[in-house]
């Protein structure tokens, strides 16, 4: 490794294991073709599996509204299963969407693109780009469907920021027994349901978007201290257009990352990396065979403050959005905003006095409220979102089973594609309209024939 800031390598190899540079999606399909053959599927971290009856990839809306009305039996839609919960596991058949893709019309002065609900988010960027638009958030990983990501409220980062659901303007649900339904805000609560629903309701297989003209984004990435940043976090959030910390585990210190728009002639910038020590990413593992805590911090806090900041500037999808090379799997909850800070202290402070054995930092970040009835950020007040990661080849329910109940001390509601533990019972609780998404599920769909064990456990659906 050459002599460069730890930034650059270390710090992002050791400490995140995943998070790299700006990439985009592989395109194409990875799933197998329709087969009435038992093939396994995990999703991609591994953690869920399961063994379908079957699998059919639709070449079209109407195959797939021809295979709804003369099947019967549980089906799961998939994506390319980057969610972490078990959303997909079924014994019924999976229902493949990857070819409902690209896009379908657009209209130049509205900004607005029907899109193929089995398009990757890694690949429109470049699509949309060439029509003049940009989608107006990302996520901060693009591997997902937009039918996936829409369905589980994924969200950006951002003050002013909506998740991804609160920007589509129609869509096309076809339900478990093939009626075709066009969704707009004309049609009130059903919208609010279908904009975020899980794969409850049906199968979406296009979707309208409300984006912006294409644009161009300036990131700034530096290290600064945790106590520090989270003081000022309210300020720094409303000065920048995208702002959020990545509070490093066993350090007082954070990465932090904004993102702010610049002009459209503002010419690119390389990512600029500045002259550090020569440190080895093994020196992070070199504490013995049992590092305290102390002995952590210590280690850790040289390491940051070594560590000097990077910027780059390109067009709006190459800076949102990352490509994590190595497979983890996630927990993530939504807090009141004047209760984020509080709660990351808690979850440090957690991890240190109970020697938690993990290195991934925490993702600290504000969203935008929004009316999708399922959305994390549901309500009129922005939130606070806090994410926690365990590497895939290690068992997470040991160090998820400890933060978690941090959460729901603060009132925190689940992202849909993340683990959690949460039931009915509670989520009712937590979702002003919970109930009446029940109602609308049950509604479109009284058989069940949409769910699978983890749904019928939300649903409280026999």
């Amino acid at each position: 490794m050459k002599r460069r800031s730890f930034l650059a390598s270390s710090l992002r190899a050791g400490l995140f294991g995943a998070y790299a540079l700006n990439g985009t999606a592989l395109s194409g399909s990875a799933a197998s073709r329709s087969s009435t053959r038992s093939i396994p599927w995990s999703n991609w971290s591994g953690g869920q599996g399961c063994q379908p009856a079957g699998r059919i990839d639709v070449s079209g809306e109407e195959e797939l509204v021809r295979y709804l009305k003369t099947s019967s039996g549980p089906i799961r839609p998939i994506g390319t299963g980057h969610s972490f919960s078990p959303l997909v596991p079924t014994d019924g058949h999976l229902v493949v969407i990857d070819q409902l893709e690209g896009i379908i019309d657009y209209d130049s002065e509205s900004l607005q693109t029907t899109i193929g609900a089995g398009s990757r988010l890694g690949d429109l960027g470049a699509q949309l780009e060439a029509i003049g638009q940009g989608m107006i958030n990302l996520p901060d990983i693009d591997r997902q469907t937009l039918a996936g990501a829409t369905a589980t409220g994924t969200h950006g980062t951002g003050l002013s920021l909506q998740c991804l659901s609160a920007y589509i303007t129609e869509l096309r649900l076809i339900t478990a027994s093939g009626e075709v339904m066009d969704i707009d805000a004309s049609d009130g609560d059903l919208f609010d349901a279908a904009r975020v629903n899980v794969g409850a309701l049906g199968v979406v297989s296009r979707i309208r978007m409300q984006n912006r003209a294409a644009y161009r984004l300036k990131k700034r990435e530096w290290v600064a201290p945790t106590e520090d940043i989270l003081a000022n976090f309210d300020e720094l959030a409303a000065g920048h257009r995208h702002f959020e910390i990545f509070p490093l585990v066993y350090s007082d210190y954070s990465l932090v990352l904004s993102i702010d728009e610049v002009d459209q002639t503002d010419a690119e910038v390389e990512e600029t990396l500045i002259e550090g020590e020569d440190i080895a990413l093994s020196d992070l593992r070199e504490l013995g065979t049992n590092p305290t805590p102390q002995e952590r911090l210590t280690r850790n806090n040289a390491v940051a403050m070594n560590t000097q900041a990077t910027e780059s500037v390109d067009v709006s999808h190459k800076i949102l959005t990352n490509v994590r090379n190595s497979r983890f799997n996630e927990m993530e909850y939504s807090v009141p905003i004047e209760a984020g800070a509080e709660c990351v202290r808690e979850i440090l402070k957690t991890i240190y006095d109970q020697a938690i054995d993990v290195a991934f930092p925490l993702e600290y970040r504000y969203v935008s409220g929004d009316d999708p009835w399922l959305s994390m950020a549901h309500g009129a007040e922005p939130h606070a979102t806090i994410s926690i990661h365990r590497t895939a080849s290690q068992d997470y329910r040991p160090y998820f089973d400890i933060i978690e109940p941090i959460f729901w001390k603060y009132g925190g509601r689940p992202h849909w594609g993340k683990l959690h533990n949460l039931t009915h019972k509670e989520l009712i609780q937590l979702y002003p309209r919970f109930r009446d998404f029940m109602e609308i599920r049950e509604a479109l769909d009284p058989t069940g024939r949409m769910l699978n064990p983890h749904l019928r456990t939300l649903f409280d659906a026999r």
